[in-house]
């Protein structure tokens, strides 16, 4: 399923699972009754019917992450924008592995996370060891044998 979404005045479609089109469904819902009358019209709002503030979320994720054992014991503690690294890398892990022109299907990527430009997508794909190793890999395949 599609669904439009707009953020920083930016208008995009983007494919969602049918698992999160019921969650959204859900919450909207639940935050329709708790929140009858929100004082802003943005999709997330605060049980004061506000926009979420980008630190409270921050707050509560790495509470959620605490509470849950994730990266328990590692020096890093995860961060949210740590999934959208993921995400991205994961996902040209994936294209590489079917034989994609991930190039060609980088525009894609930097669509879906809501960037103007690939440029803005390369952040996240920073030296992450099972890409660069795919990535190499190809490259060595188009050279052609060595001489």
């Amino acid at each position: 399923m599609l669904s439009r979404c707009l953020d920083n005045n930016k208008s995009r479609e983007v494919p969602l699972h049918e698992s999160a089109v019921e969650a959204l469904a859900s919450y909207a819902g639940h935050r329709d009754r708790c929140v009858p009358r929100p004082k802003s019209p943005t999709f997330f709002v605060s049980g004061k019917g506000t926009p979420v503030i980008y630190t409270d979320f921050g707050f509560t994720f790495r509470a959620l992450v605490s509470a849950s054992g994730v990266g328990a014991g590692s020096p890093v503690v995860p961060r949210i924008h740590d999934l959208r690294h993921s995400f991205a890398v994961h996902t040209l892990v994936r294209w590489h592995q079917a034989g994609e022109d991930v190039g060609a299907l980088l525009p894609r990527l930097s669509t879906y996370m809501g960037h103007l430009t690939p440029g803005y997508t390369y952040w996240y794909l920073s030296a992450a060891p099972e890409l660069l190793a795919l990535a190499a890999a190809r490259l060595e395949k188009a050279k052609g044998p060595r001489a």
